[in-house]
């Protein structure tokens, strides 16, 4: 009988040995892949906490490095997810609303907004109206 090593197969029978090594490698591939990706997406588990426009910024430069494999952009992606930008829209918004209560310029803001739109004819008639004059613009 024939005594030959068990990676040795003989015509016509199923290699094992490549089996079993193209088994592996598909393993380890898919092991590097999701450790990879698992990697790509600490910036973006970084900023979960943080605000839309930080989360916005930190994704496209997570996604543009993804995508050229520029580690710069992901170490871009990793400095900006570790500071925290502060939250500034907020209080000025309560700031202006406070503003506007105290001050009870509704109708000031709303000529303003109008004035954007272009309809000057009617913000200058509210304004005349508020300041007391008499003279308005009838059409």
């Amino acid at each position: 009988m024939d005594e030959s090593s068990f990676f040795v197969t003989g015509p016509g029978d199923t290699d094992g040995t490549l089996i079993g090594v193209a088994i592996a490698l598909f393993l380890i591939v898919l092991g590097f892949g999701a450790l990879y990706f698992t990697i790509q997406a600490w910036p973006d588990r970084l900023v979960k906490g943080a605000g839309k426009a930080q989360l916005q910024i930190v994704g496209l430069l997570g996604l543009i490095s993804l995508v050229t494999l520029n580690n710069a952009f992901w170490i871009a992606a990793l400095l900006v997810a570790a500071i925290r930008i502060p939250d500034f829209i907020t209080p000025l918004r309560s700031i202006a609303s406070s503003l506007k209560k105290q001050n009870g310029d509704e109708e000031v803001i709303d000529a303003s907004r109008k004035k954007q739109n272009g309809d000057e004819e009617i913000v200058d008639a509210s304004l005349k109206k508020q300041q007391g004059d008499e003279e308005v613009i009838d059409d």
